[in-house]
């Protein structure tokens, strides 16, 4: 019912910058928390950061103060800015949503993931 797509992940050199967006299109009735995750080959999937529909944030030891999560309700999209990039930032970034979404029969609730975007940092 809710597709998420993510964009902005690439090649970059450490210490550089990224923008990572996530755009949720479908049956959307409103859209409750959204978050980004990464997984590195090997690695378990973990959370980055999170934003509530209220705009209160929470971001990963290892990325607070180089990242920040934010959002646009308007647009039902999230973003990622990710500055001072190291190499072990270098993963599989999925953006995640819990969406209240529009059914025949009424309404519904579910999280939703994107199909994830790679980012490469380089040394």
């Amino acid at each position: 019912q809710v597709q998420l797509v993510e964009s902005g992940g690439g090649l970059v050199q450490a210490r550089g910058s990224l923008r990572l967006s996530c755009v949720a299109s479908g049956r959307i009735f409103s859209i409750n928390a959204m978050g980004w995750y990464r997984q590195a080959p090997g690695k378990q999937r973990e959370l980055v950061a999170g934003i509530t529909s209220g705009g209160s944030t929470n971001h990963a030891d290892s990325v607070k103060g180089r990242f920040t999560i934010s959002r646009d309700n308007a647009k039902n999209t999230v973003y990622l800015q990710m500055n001072s990039l190291k190499p072990e930032d270098t993963a599989v970034y999925y953006c995640n949503a819990e969406v209240r979404v529009t059914l025949d029969y009424g309404l519904g609730l579910d999280d939703y993931w994107g199909q994830g975007t790679q980012v490469t940092v380089s040394s």
